[in-house]
């Protein structure tokens, strides 16, 4: 256990350290002056930063956060309840019990703070407000128990999708199985267990990842013999069936709890960070353009006069790095390392137009740009050959360049969250070190890492 416990903390340690970089990052960006130069940006930015803080504090408050979800009238609440050992969230008949999202503290163990988080039914009225409801609780938890109490509707197996989509771990816990009789529970366990067999998103439940319960089971009629020979009958209401339930919950968090914390709140970094990116190009699409323009026009300009070869390709390398660094420093995100392979190409192709372009001219003309200028004094026809030469790679030169900057927008945009401590980094890095066992593994394929 000390292993997992040892992982855990160098998980939560890397995580605030991303986090942290992210917020100084934003923080030398206003202290440097790069974004009071555009009051909106830091406004749009606003929510984004909050959220960065909100998640660094979450961190450092070691608070897991479990949420529920599952239609009207499963037993959401009384599941919680039933964790909790007390009646602190009201139950009942009607449908509809729970309207705002109620959050509770629960301490299963001296080493393990959790709140839990009760929802509405995800099939009631107001559907978008609930919707939105729905993701931002979605967006906050660490872990997510969906309730169903039978066969699975289509509206409970599009919610659950839905949910797997978020790249959270979940749970299926199965209530009111004292309603069942054993052989319809095993039935029910068994198709239960193949949701999702057959569609391209989601993949079959591990055993691990269903529970059956009775959190609030239905009273029953008890047959009372008294000394003097009477009988009588009363109605006994049964304790809660979740004992189950709450060892899965202790296992996870004891094993893997804070790495889930920590991945939860790299997830959000990453959003959060590639919103930021998102704005920022957006709100300054007009400058950009501009800039690579001005660069595309120089560097075509430059080509066009040179008469060497060499320093052609030498110094359309230079420009195009140079465009890359002030497309930086207009949308001030960081330069990473992330895709640097394919802008490089970028880069490279741009070059090798230029030879192309060169030696494309040396057989087409019969002398190349370089030759043409050097001998154009003997020869007035090699100035033409010269202007035809330099016009063509001037084109080329444009073309690249205007290639490099656009492929350099997707660069810093994407790159943000990655590099050193980035986000996607470091989410990386956790998934690359869970064990098989635990239930962070199945995340890896969910989140798109591949090994």
């Amino acid at each position: 256990m000390s292993v997992y416990r040892n992982l855990q903390e160098t998980h939560l340690n890397r995580a605030r350290a991303s986090l942290r970089q992210a917020l100084s990052w934003y923080g030398y960006l206003r202290k440097s002056g790069q974004l009071s130069s555009n009051p909106e940006l830091v406004g749009l930015m606003k929510p984004e930063l909050e959220a960065l803080n909100a998640t660094l504090n979450k961190l450092d408050s070691n608070v897991i956060r479990i949420a529920v979800f599952g239609l009207v009238s499963r037993g959401k609440s009384a599941v919680l309840n039933a964790l909790l050992g007390d009646k602190i969230l009201q139950t009942g008949p009607l449908n509809g019990v729970t309207q705002w999202p109620r959050s509770v503290r629960w301490q299963p163990s001296d080493k393990v703070l959790v709140e839990l988080i009760d929802t509405p039914g995800l099939d009631e009225i107001e559907g978008e407000s609930r919707a939105d409801m729905a993701r931002e609780v979605v967006h906050q938890a660490d872990l997510i128990l969906f309730v169903v109490s039978g066969d699975i509707t289509r509206t409970e197996y599009q919610a659950l999708l839905q949910l797997r989509r978020s790249q959270k771990p979940l749970i299926l816990v199965f209530n009111k199985i004292d309603l069942y009789p054993d052989t319809d529970q095993g039935a029910i366990y068994q198709n239960l267990q193949q949701l999702g067999a057959g569609h391209p998103e989601a993949k079959p439940l591990l055993p691990d990842e269903i529970v059956m319960v009775a959190a609030e089971p239905a009273a029953m009629e008890v047959r009372v013999e008294w000394p003097d020979g009477r009988v009588t009958y009363e109605w006994e209401t049964p304790a809660p069936q979740v004992d189950e339930l709450k060892e899965i919950i202790l296992n996870i968090l004891n094993r893997e709890g804070r790495s889930l914390l920590a991945l939860n709140a790299l997830i959000q970094a990453r959003d959060a960070e590639a919103a930021i990116a998102q704005k920022t190009i957006d709100l300054r699409e007009k400058e950009a353009e501009e800039i690579i323009w001005q660069f595309t026009k120089y560097k075509a300009l430059a080509v066009m006069l040179n008469p060497i070869a060499f320093l052609d390709i030498l110094g359309g390398t230079v420009a195009d790095l140079a465009l890359i660094r002030a497309l930086a420093r207009l949308y001030g995100l960081p330069m990473t390392g992330y895709e640097a392979g394919k802008i490089l190409k970028t880069i490279l192709f741009s070059s090798g137009g230029l030879l192309l372009g060169e030696l494309g001219s040396s057989f087409i003309l019969g002398l190349s740009k370089s030759t043409a200028a050097i001998t154009s004094g003997d020869n007035p026809s090699n100035i033409t050959a010269f202007a035809g030469s330099a016009i063509a790679q001037a084109g080329i030169a444009g073309y690249g360049a205007y290639s490099v900057g656009k492929a350099a927008q997707v660069y810093l945009e994407k790159g943000c969250t990655w590099g050193q401590l980035g986000a996607s980094s470091v989410i990386q890095e956790i998934l690359s070190q869970v064990d098989q066992n635990t239930i962070l593994y199945r995340l890896r394929q969910e989140l798109g890492i591949k090994y």
